[in-house]
């Protein structure tokens, strides 16, 4: 394989990492998010470092003959904990008990790490080996049992990896059980590769030449397995960022309606500072919210109970359940107001002495604006609080919306 085979899933990953960089810039202290970030660094690393051409040109560097190896086998362990961390931060729990784990995994792969250099210092590697060091040095002492440790920890972290995400993607549905099911496929060509790598190095230690396996296929395996699963941690992280847009969106249009109902009486609406149109789509609910609840503190003096009990009492009598019943007796109070307000332009029922203060004051618990806004367009008991007769005392509800 060239240098090619190596750098273009490195970029990939570098070039993912650059996306999250500025999330992982404002969330420092999200430990999932840090996770992914170390998740997709290290990736990008031991694809980077793994290739032929860097591996000739740290050992030149360095001046150490294949120093390059056990710092290749340093990053594969540390991308390993850093998926086991990953998972066990992305599945939660209890926050001590998460934390616990991720310390023990942690501390177990930098045991690991510091081993492995501790083997190739006490080993003898005096002839480089770009692509074939595993096989070459099978039978080498030290080098031998680093070799060997570096492979068994990489089939721990597969084999783990494969249970937690086969374990948990049987308890999940939607996006997070696909990239669950995603990332074990990603870790059985992760394994596949370990399996070509121990074939090989097995074949030497008992005078067989299976270097090829180790040379040529496991590198296609690996490169195919870190980017299989680097698609199945991003894709659920994506996907849910996407829906949770998609329904801060969704209800920024639902809102619509009692937006629209009520901005004839927002100030707020009218004469206050407005955000752009390509603000955050949070930001833009927040400002809809705000609009909503100002032309309803206008409305209060206007607001009838006797309107809104009859709503409700008619809402409940044509089938909806209670809650409904509840925003579409807000809705028939807010749409009365609404035309109360407008034919008293000369706000008389505000500067009035005496305005009944209770009828002026918001029902208990706090009302679901968006119910609210789909009543105002679809129930026909707000359609009765619109006409005239809607807010006289004694108007039949329970004809109107029959």
């Amino acid at each position: 394989m060239d240098g090619s085979s190596y750098y273009i899933p490195a970029a990939a990953m570098g070039v993912a990492l650059a996306v999250k960089a500025p999330a992982l810039s404002r969330s420092w202290r999200d430990p999932l998010l840090r996770s992914v970030c170390a998740l997709l660094a290290l990736a990008g690393l031991v694809f980077f470092f793994a290739a032929p051409p860097t591996i000739a040109q740290v050992n030149a560097v360095t001046g150490v003959t294949n120093v390059s190896a056990p710092l290749v086998y340093c990053l594969l362990s540390a991308f390993s904990a850093s998926c086991l961390v990953l998972v066990v931060n992305w599945r939660g729990g209890p926050p001590d008990e998460t934390r616990r784990t991720t310390r023990r995994i942690i501390a177990g792969y930098g045991i690991v790490i510091v081993a492995l250099i501790v083997l190739f210092t006490l080993g003898h590697a005096p002839v480089e080996r770009l692509v074939d060091f595993d096989t070459y040095y099978a039978r080498t002492p030290y080098l031998s049992g680093m070799i060997v440790l570096y492979l068994a920890a990489l089939t721990v972290a597969g084999v783990a990896m494969n249970f937690m995400c086969g374990r948990w993607a049987l308890q999940v549905r939607g996006w997070l059980r696909a990239g669950l099911l995603i990332i074990v496929t990603g870790y059985l060509f992760n394994l596949a590769y370990l399996t070509t790598k121990f074939t090989a190095v097995i074949a030497r230690w008992n005078g067989h030449d299976l270097d090829y396996l180790s040379s040529d296929a496991a590198p296609v395996l690996a490169s195919a397995g870190a980017q299989i699963s680097a698609v199945g941690f991003c894709l659920p992280l994506a996907c849910q960022r996407v829906g949770d847009s998609w329904n801060t969106w969704s209800t920024y249009r639902r809102l619509g309606p009692l937006w629209r109902e009520l901005r004839p009486v927002s100030a707020h609406a009218n004469q206050g500072v407005r955000i752009s149109w390509w603000s955050p789509a949070e930001l833009q609910v927040t400002q809809r919210e705000s609009d909503i609840h100002d032309g309803m503190l206008s409305l209060y003096p206007y607001f009838d109970s006797e309107v809104r009990s009859r709503a409700h009492a008619a809402a409940l009598a044509a089938g909806s359940d209670p809650a409904q019943a509840q925003a579409e007796a807000d809705a028939a109070m807010v749409a009365a107001a609404v035309r109360a307000r407008a034919a008293d332009p000369e706000g008389r029922v505000i500067s009035a002495a005496g305005v009944d203060t209770a009828a002026a004051t918001p029902p208990e618990g706090p009302r679901d604006l968006v119910r609210m806004s789909i009543a105002l367009r679809h129930s026909p008991v707000v359609a009765a609080a619109r006409e005239p007769a809607g807010t006289r005392p004694g108007s039949d509800f329970h004809d109107r919306t029959r």
